[in-house]
């Protein structure tokens, strides 16, 4: 029966992890991730496995004779093979029998009725430099549950280039307590034999460690009996004073923590970029609305100046026809003109009137077509400008979380492939001259949508615009003219001059109100509808942002929470310590 090796006083903390870890699986499970998932469900099957010792190094290095020599069992217990024959991780555990137990293609469990194993356990790992695939892939996800990392160097040359890289993920990645072993000593004079000693120490203080601790054995002549000179002495004193010695199951602990704290990290890392990420997204979105808003008071103010300049050259004409009219229809401007009719050839009333009225229909056509061609040209091109800033921003948009994130990738992918879908939409969008006609505004006016063979897109934006605004001012000064008309037309029969003016007068003055009402109303109405359609093409956007900002909310909740139980336990820990 394996005594217990807990303090009761652990027990109730042991269990506080459990719940944690518990609550960090379902935040791994929270980030879509399933490796992560993977490494803290494993957490949570180890939490109650002895102090776990990790052997890793080159093949060659000796790492199996080194197994062999410390558990003193007088057998090979860990096979030494002159090639790494097998990729298997071997986990070496106390049990009251030996059995053998392989729980998967790449890990093998060995129990054996050693004392030692009752609390450590340890497991020998494939070669850090060997070319059968997957070995050093398979060590590295052992390495985040280890509790004691022996790295085991051959003492000829313990500068070898893929153990100390593998050194740099352990203590970057995991941070994890590593010893170093220089074994085969027996191969080495003590003058070499110490200068490699103290090369190891200054490369591991090099690479950031604080009083790194390098032993130098020989497998061999410990298992020859030679034990004051194979080096093992020093190194079974440590870790009895430092772990077997009553302190396995809180160093145990303590790493667990420590484990669950590095996760609970790059998590938070990861999260932070996703916020970052979020942030930069919702900015760039308040970036688009604030152009389009921008674009739409702009265009609304160049519809005010178009309308402005429409009146104005209105009522120049308009004005100097009256002056025309008034200065006519005096008595003696028509009893002249109506003699004149009788007995010469010169212009009658009514030719006149005809006359003045096919000069105001030129002057007005002239007038409000320059007008019109000017400013809806101007307008044009500031909506195709706002187009193409929309583009270049889409384009441009900060990307913070990466494709290839640790954690992050998929969504990181997925918001890559909105924003992409984004891009070949608005501009798919821009190209098609359909998405800038509005027939709803303009249902009499089909007619005068132009032959746009020759361009398209928002291109085409100022013949539309010139199209529909031409034929509804000029149905406006139509209407005025054939007014008009019907008031000359009884000058003949009526010589009311006050009438005739005052009738001139309001048709002009009705003409003009529909001109300023119709015309800004409906050219700002077609803005308006214009923008809502360009920002119809973010609706994809907008609800990735909303899902974002529901998920990042939970998942900040649940880190939250996970860090401050690793604190509060962390806290404990220290009072046992």
């Amino acid at each position: 029966m394996t005594k217990t090796l807990l303090h009761p006083e652990l027990q109730p903390l042991r269990d506080q992890l459990g719940e944690i870890v518990k609550e960090l699986h379902d935040l791994a499970i929270q980030t879509g991730n399933n490796d992560l998932g993977n490494t803290v469900s494993d957490l949570r099957i180890r939490l109650n496995e002895p102090f776990m010792f990790v052997i890793v190094g080159e093949v060659k290095a000796g790492k199996s004779s080194f197994v062999n020599a410390l558990l003193a069992t007088g057998r090979e217990i860990a096979k030494v093979a002159p090639q790494p024959m097998t990729d298997t991780i071997q986990q070496i555990l106390y049990g009251e029998e030996e059995v053998i137990t392989e729980i998967n293609p790449h890990l093998k469990k060995i129990y054996l009725p050693v004392e030692i194993l009752r609390e450590i356990a340890i497991v020998d790992t494939p070669g850090t430099n060997t070319i059968i695939e997957h070995h050093q892939e398979i060590t590295e996800k052992f390495i985040p549950y280890s509790d004691l990392i022996v790295f085991v160097f051959e003492a000829k040359n313990p500068y070898r280039q893929s153990s100390w890289e593998f050194f740099d993920y352990v203590n970057a990645e995991w941070r994890r307590k590593v010893i170093f072993v220089l074994q085969q000593k027996d191969l080495l004079d003590e003058k070499d034999l110490e200068i490699n000693l103290q090369g190891v120490r200054e490369q591991a203080v090099k690479k950031g460690m604080e009083a790194p601790k390098v032993f130098a054995v020989s497998a061999k002549q410990e298992q020859e009996g030679l034990t004051e000179q194979s080096g093992f002495g020093p190194l079974r004193d440590y870790i009895r004073e430092n772990i077997t010695g009553g302190q396995a199951p809180l160093l145990k602990m303590i790493n667990n923590v420590d484990t669950a704290v590095n996760i609970s990290e790059r998590i938070g890392e990861g999260i932070h970029l996703r916020r970052a990420q979020w942030e930069a997204d919702i900015a760039f979105r308040e970036d688009i609305r604030e152009t389009l808003d921008a674009q739409e008071a702009k265009s609304h103010k160049q519809v005010d100046i178009l309308v402005e300049n429409l009146l104005a050259g209105y009522d120049r004409i308009t004005l100097k026809k009256e002056q025309e009219l008034r200065s006519g229809l005096s008595f003696f401007s028509l009893l002249k003109r109506s003699i004149s009719g009788v007995f010469s050839k010169k212009q009658s009333a009514k030719e006149w009137l005809e006359g003045l009225s096919g000069e105001l229909e030129n002057d007005l056509n002239a007038e409000l077509s320059k007008k019109l061609n000017e400013g809806v040209v101007d307008l044009a091109d500031s909506i195709q400008q706002m187009a193409k800033m929309i583009d270049l921003k889409i384009r441009n948009s900060e990307t913070i979380l990466k494709n290839d994130h640790e954690l992050f990738s998929e969504i990181a992918e997925r918001r890559e492939n909105i924003l992409r879908e984004l891009q070949d939409a608005f501009t798919n969008f821009v190209q098609n001259t359909e998405n800038f006609r509005d027939a709803s505004l303009f249902p009499d006016k089909q007619a005068l949508t132009p032959n746009l063979a020759a361009g398209g897109g928002i291109a085409a934006i100022g013949v539309i615009l010139m199209a529909v605004t031409n034929g509804m001012v000029f149905d406006i000064t139509g209407g005025l003219l054939t007014g008009v008309g019907l008031i000359f037309a009884g000058v003949t029969t009526s010589l009311k001059r006050r009438k005739i003016m005052a009738g001139y007068e309001e048709e002009v003055n009705n003409s003009r109100l529909k001109i300023e009402e119709e015309v800004s109303e409906k050219l700002k109405l077609y803005i308006s509808n214009l923008k809502k359609r360009i920002d119809h093409n973010f609706r994809r956007f907008d609800q990735l942002l909303e899902q974002e900002s529901k998920n990042l909310q939970q998942i900040e909740d649940t880190h939250q929470k996970v860090r401050n139980d690793l604190d509060q336990i962390n806290s404990r820990l220290d009072e046992q310590r």
